[in-house]
C-alpha cells in the first residue's frame, strides 16, 4: 500500500514538472533554475549545514587548543597534528581545482551535470588559505616548532641548512605561500564565475564554455608547478635534509584520489536530501568509481617508484628518511598503507557492480579518504619527535581534523547558497544528462 502511494506521489510530481510547476516544498528552491526540472539548489539545507558545521568547528578547535596547551611542549604536538589535518584537507581542495581544469581541458561532456559541485569545492580556496595561517604565520615569524630552518640559530649551526637557505627561508616561503593561494583562488573563482555567467547568458553558453576551455591548458601547467612546490614546502621541508623529485607527483596522486572519493559522497548526500535526483545517475557515479579505482593503482605505482629509486641509489641522506618510517610501529603503519591504501581497495573496487552500488562506492570512498589521512600522518608525524618514537595517535589529532574539516564544510555551504548546483545553460548538458556508462 505504501509503495503504491509512493508511486502515485512520484507520478504527481512528474506531472507537475511537465506542466512547469514544482511540487510543494520544491518550488522555492527551483525559482532560479531556468525551468530546470530537477531541484538544484541547497536552499534551507545549505543554511542548516552551515550552522551545524560552524558549531562543530568551534567545539573541535576549542578542544584542540586545550589539548595542545596541556601537552606542555610549546605547541609542538598541536602544530604537527594541525599540519597533518590541513594537508589532508588540501588534497580535497587542490584535487577539486585540478578536476575542474581537467574537465574543461578535455572538453568532457559526461561530467557537465556534476561540474558545478567541483567548482564550488575548488572555490573554497580562500577558506583553505585562512586555515593555512596557523602553519605559515609561526614559520614566517621564525618559530621552528615545525620547520627547523625557520630559526636563524638552527641555520647558522648547520652547514646543510646554510646551503639550502636561499630557498628554505621564512621570507621566500611567505612569497611562495601567497603565490600558491592567490593563483589557486583566482583560478577557482574564474571557473565558477564563468560557469555562473553562463547560466544567465542570453546566448547558448558556448562563449563561456570556450573561454573556460581556452585557459585550461596554461592553467594546468601553473597548477602542476604550484602544487608540486607547495607539497615540498608544507611536507617535505619538515625534514629539510631529505629530498625526492617525485614527491610532488606523490602528493598529486592523493589529491586526485581524494576528489574522486569526495564527489560521489557529496552527490549521494545531495540526492538523499532531494536534490539532483535526475541530474546525477548511476552512470556518473560509475565513472567516478572508475577514477577512484584507477588512482588507487596510480598512488601505489608512484609510492613504489619513489621508494625503489631511493632504495636502489642507497644514498644515506635519502634512505634515512625511509629508515625512520620503517622502524618499529611506523613500519607497521607502512604495511597498513600498503594493504589498506592499495591491495584491499584494489580488489574492493575491481568489480563493476561495486562502482554502480551507492552503498559499496560510498564505503570505499570513505575508506580511501581515511587511508589518505593515514598516509599524511605517516609522512609528517615521525618528525614530531626528534627521537622518532612509536606511533602515538591522540585525541588532539581527531580534534584538529574535525576542526579544519568542519570549517571547510561550513565555507562550502556558505559559498553554495543561492547557486544552482547544475550549469543549466552549458551546451553540453543534454549529453551529460543522457550519459550512459558501459
Amino acid at each position: 500500500m505504501a509503495s503504491e502511494n509512493g508511486k502515485k506521489n512520484d507520478k504527481k510530481k512528474a506531472k507537475a514538472r511537465k506542466g512547469g510547476k514544482q511540487p510543494k516544498g520544491e518550488q522555492a528552491a527551483a525559482e532560479s533554475t531556468h525551468g530546470f526540472a530537477d531541484q538544484i539548489q541547497l536552499a534551507g539545507a545549505g543554511q542548516k549545514l552551515f550552522v551545524q558545521a560552524a558549531v562543530v568547528a568551534g567545539f573541535a578547535f576549542i578542544l584542540a587548543v586545550i589539548l595542545g596547551n596541556s601537552e606542555g611542549d610549546g605547541w609542538r604536538r598541536f602544530s604537527f597534528s594541525y599540519l597533518t589535518a590541513f594537508v589532508w584537507l588540501l588534497t580535497i581542495g587542490a584535487g577539486a581545482l585540478f578536476w575542474v581544469v581537467l574537465q574543461n581541458l578535455v572538453n568532457a561532456k559526461w561530467s557537465v551535470g556534476i561540474r558545478r559541485v567541483g567548482e564550488l569545492l575548488a572555490s573554497n580556496m580562500p577558506v583553505l588559505a585562512v586555515l593555512a595561517l596557523p602553519v605559515a604565520v609561526p614559520l614566517i615569524m621564525g618559530n621552528d616548532v615545525l620547520y627547523s630552518w625557520a630559526s636563524k640559530a638552527n641555520v647558522d649551526a648547520d652547514p646543510v641548512l646554510q646551503h639550502k637557505a636561499a630557498y628554505l627561508n621564512p621570507t621566500f616561503f611567505a612569497i611562495r605561500f601567497v603565490v600558491y593561494f592567490v593563483y589557486w583562488t583566482w583560478l577557482a573563482n574564474f571557473y565558477l564565475h564563468k560557469s555562473i555567467d553562463q547560466d544567465s547568458s542570453k546566448g547558448d553558453g558556448s562563449e563561456q564554455a570556450a573561454s573556460m576551455r581556452g585557459i585550461s591548458g596554461p592553467a594546468m601547467i601553473g597548477f602542476a608547478l604550484t602544487l608540486t612546490f607547495c607539497s615540498f614546502d608544507l611536507i617535505m621541508a619538515i625534514a629539510p635534509k631529505w629530498f625526492s623529485t617525485m614527491f610532488g607527483v606523490y602528493y598529486f596522486a592523493s589529491c586526485y584520489q581524494a576528489i574522486n572519493a569526495v564527489l560521489p559522497l557529496i552527490l549521494m548526500w545531495l540526492q538523499r536530501s532531494g536534490r539532483l535526483k535526475t541530474s546525477v545517475t548511476v552512470h556518473h557515479l560509475h565513472d567516478l568509481g572508475k577514477m577512484l579505482f584507477a588512482f588507487t593503482i596510480f598512488w601505489a605505482y608512484i609510492a613504489f617508484s619513489q621508494f625503489m629509486l631511493i632504495w636502489y641509489a642507497n644514498v644515506p641522506e635519502e634512505t634515512l628518511w625511509f629508515k625512520h618510517r620503517f622502524a618499529d610501529s611506523w613500519g607497521t603503519l607502512g604495511w597498513v598503507l600498503l594493504f589498506g591504501h592499495f591491495v584491499i581497495p584494489f580488489f574492493g573496487l575491481l568489480s563493476r557492480h561495486v562502482k554502480r552500488s551507492r552503498k559499496a562506492l560510498g564505503f570505499w570512498a570513505i575508506w580511501q579518504l581515511v587511508m589518505i589521512y593515514i598516509d599524511m600522518y605517516w609522512l609528517i608525524m615521525p618528525e614530531e619527535s626528534r627521537q622518532y618514537l612509536d606511533v602515538n595517535f591522540k585525541l588532539i589529532d581527531v580534534a584538529c581534523w574535525l576542526g579544519v574539516t568542519a570549517v571547510f564544510v561550513a565555507g562550502l555551504a556558505y559559498r553554495a547558497r543561492g547557486i544552482d548546483l547544475v550549469p543549466t545553460k552549458d551546451p553540453r548538458l543534454p549529453k551529460a544528462l543522457s550519459f550512459e556508462n558501459i
